[in-house]
């Protein structure tokens, strides 16, 4: 598929790359995309709420950033006696 775009939004994807955003036109392209369905289904009242923060953050725009999800050890504080 090829798109045609227009300087402004040429402008705006090569801005959002360098911004560290997004590593790619791709990933900027389905970033909008999913916010264009999620628009669409809180219009039609067919929401999917997300369940938690690592749904969240396992979304564009943080899919693919190398964060560690995983939860730290809660290690209890020493008391003295």
């Amino acid at each position: 598929m090829t798109i045609h775009l227009k300087p402004e939004q040429e402008r705006i994807i090569q801005e959002e790359i360098r911004s560290g955003h997004f590593r790619d036109a791709a990933e900027v392209l389905d970033h909008a995309l999913a916010a264009l369905l999620e628009k669409e289904s809180k219009v039609s009242g067919t929401a999917k709420p997300r369940k938690n923060l690592v749904d969240v953050l396992s979304q564009p725009p943080f899919a693919g950033s190398e964060l560690n999800l995983e939860r730290q050890k809660d290690y209890p504080r020493p008391i003295e006696l």
